[in-house]
């Protein structure tokens, strides 16, 4: 299954994202935003912020833009059809804005199994950071492996 406590303390690299108003906005439409301060410019600066803000969930975004977001679970041998995402939890330390350019990068944790290691998990903190490389969030999260019917634990 491939997880195990070796993995505690692998970092590996995240995604790099420009923010863009358009992206905000889309954001803002599949997830039914409905506040014009996450839509609307004049909005967002009559409210004090200098561009439409980063919603608050948008920073696991941030973690997808690379190639394979999920490569280091293939690698460790996990088969992503047993993969769920079992808990988010975001830090905040900063808003971001509409032109602002953030990356992600991770380090696991945690791994523990429940049910005799039927399921397993891995626990990752994942920070995301501006530019000059101030931390804007610090996003926790934790996915679950379960064993397939017919795999050996």
């Amino acid at each position: 299954m491939g997880i195990d406590t070796s993995m505690i303390g692998r970092t590996r690299p995240g995604g790099t994202l420009l923010v863009t108003r358009s992206r905000l906005r889309h954001f803002a439409k599949a997830t039914g935003q409905t506040d014009p301060l996450f839509v609307d410019v004049e909005t967002a600066r009559r409210q004090g912020h200098r561009d439409l803000p980063v919603p608050p969930t948008f920073y696991f975004a941030v973690d997808f833009e690379m190639p394979d977001p999920f490569a280091y679970l293939t690698e460790a041998g996990v088969d992503l059809r047993a993969v769920l995402h079992a808990e988010q939890r975001f830090v905040y330390h900063r808003t971001a804005y509409a032109g602002d350019e953030l990356t992600s990068s991770s380090v696991v944790t945690d791994v523990f199994e429940k049910k005799g290691g039927e399921l397993r998990f891995l626990v990752s903190q994942t920070p995301v950071v501006d530019v000059v490389g101030h931390t804007v969030v610090v996003m926790h999260h934790t996915v679950a492996v379960r064993t397939l019917p017919g795999a050996a634990a």
